[in-house]
C-alpha cells in the first residue's frame, strides 16, 4: 500500500519585513496548530516512514513536529520550496519508501490535493492535511491510478 501526506506548513510570521521570505518563522498560531495536527495524523493510523519538507524555516518547523510525532527524522530538500504539484509527487515517489509525508508550500499543495481528490479539496489552508491512499505496492503504478481512498482534515475545520 502507497500512502502520501501532504502538510501545508503551518502559519507563518509576516512581522518583520526585513526577513527573506525563506527564513519566516512560525507565529503563535502555527506554533499551536502545528503539534496539534502532527499528533492527529500519527493517532490516525497513517505510518509515516519518511518526512520530506522545504528548506523554509515554516516548513522545516512544521515538519519538525510531525518528525517528532512519528519518531522520524526530517529530510530537508531545497527542491520543495516552491515547488509545484508534480515535483512534490515526484519526491515522495523517490523518496525510497512507501508512505511519505510532504511538508511545503502552496499553490502546488493545493493543486495535488485538488488532482489527487478529484478536485473535491479546492484549498490547501495553513497546516492542513491532506492523505492519499493507493492499493499498489509500487508508486510508478499508484500514481497511475486515482487514490483508493483519501481524507483531509484543517486546524480550522
Amino acid at each position: 500500500m502507497v500512502q502520501l501526506a501532504l502538510v501545508r506548513h503551518a502559519k507563518s510570521d509576516w512581522g518583520d519585513p526585513r526577513l527573506d521570505d525563506h527564513d519566516r518563522p512560525l507565529n503563535d498560531r502555527g506554533l499551536r496548530d502545528a503539534p496539534v495536527m502532527a499528533r492527529m495524523l500519527a493517532e490516525s493510523g497513517f505510518t509515516a516512514e519518511a518526512i520530506l519538507s522545504s528548506t523554509a524555516l515554516r516548513a522545516a518547523t512544521t515538519a519538525g513536529f510531525f518528525g517528532e510525532a512519528f519518531g522520524l527524522p526530517v529530510q530537508v530538500d531545497s527542491g520543495l520550496y516552491g515547488a509545484p504539484a508534480s515535483m512534490l509527487l515526484m519526491a515522495a515517489s523517490e523518496s525510497g519508501v512507501q508512505s511519505v509525508v510532504v511538508v511545503a508550500h502552496d499553490p502546488g499543495m493545493t493543486v495535488l490535493a485538488g488532482n489527487l481528490s478529484g478536485h473535491e479539496i479546492g484549498h490547501m489552508p495553513t497546516c492542513a492535511v491532506a492523505t492519499f491512499t493507493w492499493d499498489a505496492d509500487d508508486w510508478d503504478v499508484a500514481t497511475s491510478l486515482d487514490p483508493a481512498s483519501w481524507t483531509f482534515d484543517s486546524p480550522r475545520s
